[in-house]
């Protein structure tokens, strides 16, 4: 039997909304898709609000279109710079005449972990909740401890809450329409789970995504998302440098500059030719003028990438690799490489997970579809016991 299911994701530059159907015979075809360019946000609100509900409904309109679906519910991504993490280590005893762990005592833990927090009395909504590893006593790390024997259950427990303003906002834009949002999921930790390797992740990875007004730095740890950073510059800021520091429209800066620019050395001479408009004759610019303009801005962002991994507390070794996405650098030639060697340590490529829009552009758009799913499948079909991925069974015993 196909489920149809919609998801609605706002990035710094443009909103998408997604029609997937959901089968046995396929886990996620996607039938429809609506990509709206807009003036996106930064963390304190939309930079122009009154944008927002026709962006929105243009959207919905093509998806409806192309999936010849009429979308009546959706679920919801909230962006980064509208959440925070919160990361605990919670302990809880084994009781009983033969002690193990029980789905109880993981409800139990989970519950700890909020109450070390104090979750209850913050402002916003629990979007996302998952372990990064449980502890028998002092056994190994495990993400499948039911079962085991011993007297202490100890678990590292992430929780993602939602901005209770971007939630109130986009609830009553989206109920004014006549749609009504089924849930809310944390985009961030969808994006890290689907292109962050699973091995990679046992080890503790990184994700970076160069936005288009921001930048995400993502530390993860097993299933949980363990720190979170959006850092105020991205994609568009190359671009707007460019447009500033040589005379010349955005669009022309964006389109026929930093788009193209190739960050190794070619052998041969660049020059960048940007068109005559009403007011100005063509002009044409050598590389040895653009560089230093792109990589000045690159260079910021990177060092900010590295302070906030300082500052994070995630202790990253050898064995912690690094991944880009997003359109702010990783769509260029070379722009890989060099933000690896301004971080001093190798940076790769996300492994391709989908065939349909498997641009980096796109990650935060699918990573979300993927959670989405997910969650669905295992709401479906709760494990039981080790049956299934283990983000399932656990988000499936405490209901997140």
């Amino acid at each position: 039997m196909k489920t149809t299911v919609t998801s609605l994701d706002f990035g710094t530059s443009k909103i998408v909304t997604l029609v997937a159907e959901n089968s046995g015979a396929q886990r996620c075809d996607i039938v429809g898709a609506g990509i709206v360019t807009y003036d996106g946000f930064l963390e304190d609100g939309w930079n122009n609000p009154f944008e927002i509900d026709g962006c929105i409904r243009e959207a919905i309109t093509q998806a409806e279109q192309q999936s010849h679906h009429k979308i009546r519910e959706v679920n919801i991504g909230v962006p980064g710079a509208f959440t925070k993490v919160y990361v605990t280590e919670a302990r809880v005893s084994l009781t009983g005449a033969d002690p193990h762990v029980t789905a109880n005592d993981v409800r139990a833990i989970f519950k700890k972990a909020m109450e070390n927090l104090g979750l209850e009395s913050l402002p916003g909504e629990i979007i996302n909740s998952t372990p990064a590893w449980f502890r028998v006593d002092d056994g190994k790390k495990t993400l499948e401890p039911v079962g085991l024997k011993g007297r202490e259950l100890t678990a590292l427990i992430s929780f993602v809450i939602g901005n209770r303003f971007f939630l109130d906002d986009v609830t009553t834009r989206l109920n004014n329409m006549g749609i009504k949002p089924k849930h809310f999921f944390s985009t961030p930790a969808g994006e890290a789970m689907l292109y962050l390797p699973e091995e990679d992740r046992d080890r503790t990875a990184v994700l970076i995504d160069i936005g288009y007004l921001n930048t995400e730095v993502m530390a993860v740890e097993g299933d949980a998302l363990i720190f979170h950073k959006c850092i105020d510059i991205g994609g568009g800021h190359i671009a707007a440098d460019l447009a500033e520091q040589l005379d010349i429209s955005f669009k022309n800066a964006e389109e026929k500059i930093k788009q193209p620019f190739v960050y190794a050395m070619s052998a041969k001479p660049e020059t960048y030719e940007i068109p005559a408009t009403g007011d100005q004759p063509a002009r044409s610019f050598t590389r040895d003028e653009v560089a230093p303009v792109i990589t000045a801005r690159v260079d910021e962002i990177a060092e900010e990438i590295k302070k906030a991994l300082e500052e994070s507390g995630v202790k990253l070794g050898n064995w912690s690799n690094v991944y880009l996405t997003g359109g702010g650098i990783a769509i260029n030639k070379g722009g890989r490489d060099y933000l690896s060697a301004k971080l001093g340590r190798p940076v790769r490529e996300t492994p391709k997970r989908t065939v349909k829009m498997s641009s980096p552009i796109y990650t935060s758009t699918m990573g979300l579809m993927d959670l989405i799913i997910d969650t669905m499948e295992q709401q479906r079909q709760p494990a039981k016991g080790m049956l299934g991925k283990a983000g399932e069974f656990f988000r499936s015993l405490v209901g997140g």
